[in-house]
């Protein structure tokens, strides 16, 4: 039995953390190996000071996740190393862990031995990216060099031409005017005895670079600058160089550089400039925003992808295909060019009747050039912009192999928590697609896309997409790092803007947007277990409630004002994405009460019972008001879709017995006349699926999940689709874009099925924060023969499978140590497991479909796919075309309980149509068919 794993806050577990944000960093750890039933009761944690003084401390929360820091607090740049121990009730301890370091970064702006500097003239935003240099020299035995380093812009560290770390996009994005973070670097093996150069390039990036579709720019700045505390001992003792008016710079060979535009780059010239050409510099004062160490994982190239095809267009242009829509940028490799040649890279991330489809980029140009400087091979790359892209044009290269280009995957350097697999390929790619977006828009923020002129942390998309994205990936502290702007970024009522950092209009309370306040912080601790995550937002959370409860004045219904509603609904007309069938008031006073619900319970995991009392009667007051004014007796909710019925089911919104049963029925019968097509937004699509299953529909959640026809989730998969699309028809079925002015091709919103496919499909749910206590619940319903799923815990990784053959149904279920199970089993089989192996066979019984009425038929997807096939074919104009399912559908809307003997007159809208003959003929010889 050993310690494994240990973690400093929410950091990947690493021999050594530099830089570290908190003077006192929460430890967790997991233990490997440990025996049946073993349970931990106590820790032992040493802490070892860099004079090596080891103390140790004995706590009672051995649970190993989020540990508060026992020891002192930790002051900038010190250092510490840490042994975890542990035992059971037994009182045998485990063997130590293996020793780990963390040290702080500076902590505070007093600790800089640095000013801010800047060029001097003032380099304008289209100029070629500067480079400041300094000079300096170094003893013998140089130790404990370090780097602490931020900019205004983005920023590149060399020294002696050799890079600095592989942080990209340095230092982010955060909100600048409150927060600008900074990277500390060990860069000991670079200070050998000497003399030596730092030379760091700035780009624009978000400081002053194009910002939104409005193309603003210099948002932040005017001027680009530099903030830089260089520090080591060498055999002449301690040294210190930070930036000031004695450092100079010169320019780079970058030309022009733009996250939006691209990058122009003139490899003639130097990267790092022409010594000769050096000129001064200015101070400036210290900004007035707090400088704190970086808390976001640093965004990094996480991958490489090969070319996968050359392809020539109708038009004669030749484009390389990667096969993933990703995020990055291209490395090229280019042979025979001649000096002063421009090679052009263009980037998209569709096709369009075989033409690079830029249209969705809208202003954003996604363009990098290159002038050669007539080497036998040069290799290309930029390294100050970004582009969301899976296709990218070439010009100005006569000869191009497949192995000459490789896409570089720009990301957070976050680790994969998650993998799913079952029977149907196009799920996988579904769940894969959902991975491919969350890494693509998680670079500094949660963005909306990557690659069009906006790149936006919009709220809503996190808020619905927060619950799944911390499965699939290890972002709690990259979120976390986010929220920290959105706090500093809230209004006096409690509502925050609508994207974050704050570039559009200010706070407002809105729905959906404005509950990212509460529903990302829970998310986080409800997979990390991290209580401080909630402490941290707790008074946003707070305020964010109290601000709506105010603004209903008493009523707790939250209705009037701007909401943006069930977004993109797939009915809502492509220039009006905000026209859903849901009610935006129905939808905001539902989510009014589950956010207010999730706060109680917050207040509740800090301990404070008088807020967990105060805001858990709040939710049942304002669960109260919504089923009084917006749902009748019988479970009819106002505005009749789907969304507000799955936003009633999964939050409790209604009252048990016959209003839960007549919702409940009610969502089934909408998703059935909606011929299993998807009908919901941003805000209703996470629900429908988990509705269904919770009221007793898993086969019909199933039909929805496996729908291929258009809108649905698999519609994209079959369109070829590597990325989660922001609108359910991005691209249209003929291979048109989509006419609408906002479409891309890489969201992650609609893409919060995947969450569910571990814990729907695969069975696989949380019961307890951090994963204490899970669920296991296979609901196989005939669709799918098996599925499985891997989940990355704070207690180690939990596998899942199960499997149908012939009558029976197998289940396995994995579990580290310190988790627990609790298990259903189709065949009413429960049981509670601790950690190790567990396997079940049990009975399966696919369940008969008995066609009675129209509903049973609908229910039957092979007769229903018969049906959909004969109408289409039976030459009525009603039913031509692909979605002859959808039209029956509709018409039976108001017949479900007809018996099925009604089946032509109902294909027929009971005869108010032209030709219906044609209709009755075809529906009765598929009755005489099938024997109904």
């Amino acid at each position: 039995m050993k310690v494994v794993d240990v973690r400093f806050g929410h950091h990947r577990a690493s021999d050594t953390v530099i830089g570290f944000d908190d003077p006192t960093p929460s430890l967790s750890w997991r233990v490997q190996d440990a025996p049946a039933g073993w349970h931990p009761t106590q820790a032992r944690i040493e802490v070892t000071d860099r004079s090596g003084i080891a103390r140790v401390h004995e706590i009672d929360d051995a649970d190993g996740v989020h540990v508060p820091w026992p020891a002192t607090p930790l002051a900038s740049l010190e250092h510490v190393t840490v042994r975890i121990g542990v035992s059971d009730t037994d009182g045998a301890w485990s063997a130590w862990s293996d020793p780990v370091t963390v040290e702080c970064g500076l902590l505070n702006k007093t600790d800089w031995h640095a000013v801010p500097i800047t060029p001097v003239p003032s380099v304008g935003r289209e100029d070629p990216a500067p480079v400041l240099i300094r000079r300096f020299t170094v003893g013998p035995e140089a130790q404990d060099a370090r780097l602490t380093i931020t900019a205004g812009g983005i920023l590149i560290a060399y020294i002696d031409g050799q890079r600095v770390g592989h942080d990209e996009l340095a230092p982010g994005w955060t909100e600048y005017d409150k927060r600008i973070t900074a990277s500390t670097h060990d860069v000991t093996d670079m200070l050998t005895p000497g003399e030596h150069e730092i030379a760091i390039v700035l780009g624009n990036g978000w400081w002053r670079g194009n910002l939104t579709w409005a193309m603003r720019t210099n948002v932040y700045g005017d001027d680009l600058w530099l903030l830089a505390d260089l520090r080591w001992t060498d055999a002449d003792g301690a040294h210190v160089l930070g930036t000031d008016e004695t450092w100079t710079w010169r320019a780079s060979n970058i030309l022009a550089n733009d996250l939006y535009q691209g990058q122009d780059t003139d490899t003639r010239r130097p990267l790092l400039g022409n010594p000769d050409d050096e000129q001064t510099v200015r101070v400036l004062p210290m900004p007035e925003a707090r400088i704190v160490p970086q808390t976001a994982p640093s965004a990094r190239i996480i991958d490489e992808l090969p070319a996968r095809e050359i392809i020539t267009t109708p038009s004669g242009r030749t484009i390389i295909d990667f096969g993933q829509n990703a995020t990055g940028w291209v490395r090229l490799t280019v042979r025979g060019g001649k000096a002063g040649d421009t090679v052009t890279l263009r980037h998209a991330e569709v096709l369009e009747h075989g033409e690079l489809g830029v249209r969705p980029l809208r202003n954003a140009k996604a363009v990098d050039t290159f002038i050669l400087d007539g080497s036998p091979e040069q290799v290309l790359e930029p390294q100050l912009t970004q582009h969301g892209f899976r296709y990218v044009e070439i010009q100005g290269v006569t000869e191009l192999a497949l192995e000459d280009a490789t896409l570089r995957v720009l990301s957070a350097d976050m680790d994969r928590l998650a993998r799913f697999d079952c029977s149907d390929p196009q799920v996988n790619r579904l769940f894969l697609n959902a991975v491919w977006s969350t890494i693509g828009n998680f670079i500094t923020i949660p963005t909306d896309c990557p690659q069009r002129d906006e790149r936006l942390g919009w709220t809503g998309d996190i808020a619905v997409y927060a619950p799944t994205a911390t499965r699939l990936m290890d972002c709690g502290g990259f979120l976390a790092s986010w929220l920290t702007d959105v706090e500093s970024d809230r209004g006096d009522n409690g509502g925050i803007p609508v994207v974050v950092p704050q570039v559009l209009d200010g706070p407002q309370l809105t729905c959906g947007w404005g509950d990212a306040t509460v529903l990302v912080p829970w998310a986080i601790y409800e997979t990390t277990g991290d209580t401080r995550i909630l402490a941290d937002n707790i008074a946003m959370m707070d305020a964010f409630i109290d601000g709506v409860e105010e603004l209903t004045d008493g009523t707790h219904i939250w209705a009037g004002g701007f909401q943006f509603g069930d977004w993109l609904d797939p009915t809502a007309p492509p220039d009006n994405p905000g026209g859903s069938k849901a009610d935006p008031d129905v939808v905001a006073t539902a989510y009014f009460a589950h956010s207010t619900r999730l706060v109680a319970r917050a207040h509740e995991a800090l301990n404070d019972r008088e807020g967990a009392r105060r805001y858990a009667r709040l939710a049942d007051e304002i669960a109260r008001a919504f089923r009084d004014e917006y749902v009748t007796a019988g479970g009819r909710v106002l505005s009749d879709c789907a969304s507000v019925y799955a936003m009633a089911i999964v939050w409790d919104l209604l009252e048990p017995g016959r209003q839960f049963t007549g919702a409940a029925d009610r969502l089934a019968d909408i998703v059935r006349t909606t011929a299993f097509r998807v009908s919901t937004g941003f805000l209703g699509t996470p629900l429908v699926c988990p509705a269904l299953a919770k009221s007793g529909h898993m086969d019909l959640a199933m039909r929805l999940l496996l729908e291929r026809g258009c809108p649905s989730w698999l519609y994209p998969v079959t369109m070829g689709a590597t990325t989660v699309w922001e609108r359910w028809d991005s691209m249209l079925p003929n291979g048109d874009i989509n006419p609408g002015e906002m479409t891309s091709f890489n969201h992650y919103a609609l893409g919060a099925i995947a969450g569910w496919l571990i814990s729907g499909v695969a069975g696989l749910s949380i019961i307890e924060p951090g994963y204490r206590a899970v669920g296991f619940t296979p609901q196989p319903t005939g669709d799918l023969s098996h599925a499985t799923a891997s989940q990355t815990t704070p207690y180690g990784t939990i596998d899942t499978a199960w499997r149908l053959e012939n009558d029976t149904m197998s289940a396995t279920i994995t579990l580290p140590a310190g988790v627990t199970a609790e298990v259903t089993l189709p065949d009413g089989t429960h049981a509670t497991v601790g950690h190790g192996t567990h396997t079940w066979t049990v009975p399966f019984t696919r369940p008969e479909h008995h066609v009675a009425t129209i509903r049973d038929l609908i229910d039957d997807k092979p007769l229903f796919d018969e049906l959909r096939d004969a109408l289409r074919q039976c030459g009525n104009p009603m039913y031509a075309g692909d979605d002859a399912d959808v039209v029956f559908a509709g018409n039976a809307k108001a017949y479900l309980d007809d018996p099925i003997g009604e089946l032509p007159t109902v294909a027929s809208a009971r005869g108010y149509c032209p030709m219906p003959d044609l209709i009755v003929s075809a529906a009765d010889e598929f009755m005489t068919e099938h024997h109904l």
